[in-house]
């Protein structure tokens, strides 16, 4: 009777990556599905979250603050069926980067506002404190999960894979 090794870490990363790209792409399409549907509703508000950080003139913020929720919800729509999913992740990439840009340069600067995330955002009441380090830490980590997708975009059930004729799970034949 031979007794064979068990698998090592790197010969399980074949099995397990392409599921894992999988969970990263639908996590980070429900994030972008919920931060658009949080804030179609009420475009004007997304506009003035957006001029709250005080980083380009007012008409430019409520056009880039009515025009995000539009964007978020066609990433979330993109990864959540797996088309272009490697664009998706870049895009995903720079808007994240942006997003943890401003809330730094709000938080630097003293602003006390809402990040506008996953709402209306905005000014805080009086008395109100911003919470920059939890929303920058939580971007940092949708961050990770953008940079994952860039690395490895290819995941089971996806339309990039159908289109390119590739099995659910790589490895496996149709």
């Amino acid at each position: 009777m031979t007794m064979t090794a068990p698998p090592t870490r790197a010969a399980r990363w074949p099995a397990i990556r392409p599921w894992l790209g999988a969970a990263v792409r639908l996590g980070l399409a429900a994030v972008w599905l919920f931060a658009g549907g949080a804030k179609v509703g009420d475009l004007a508000a997304s506009g003035r979250a957006v001029n709250a950080y005080q980083v380009m003139p007012y008409d430019l913020a409520t056009v880039i603050g009515a025009a995000l929720p539009f964007v978020e919800l066609a990433l979330g729509v993109l990864l959540l069926v797996g088309l272009a999913t490697r664009l998706m992740a870049g895009v995903s990439t720079a808007l994240l980067v942006v997003f943890i840009a401003g809330i730094a340069s709000a938080w630097a600067r003293g602003l006390a506002i809402d990040c506008g995330c996953f709402g209306s955002g905005g000014q805080l009441a009086a008395g109100q404190a911003p919470s920059y380090l939890p929303e920058i830490l939580r971007d940092l980590g949708f961050l990770v999960l953008a940079g994952f997708l860039l690395i490895w975009p290819r995941t089971p059930f996806s339309v990039d894979g159908w289109l390119a004729g590739e099995p659910p799970v790589e490895g496996e034949d149709e």
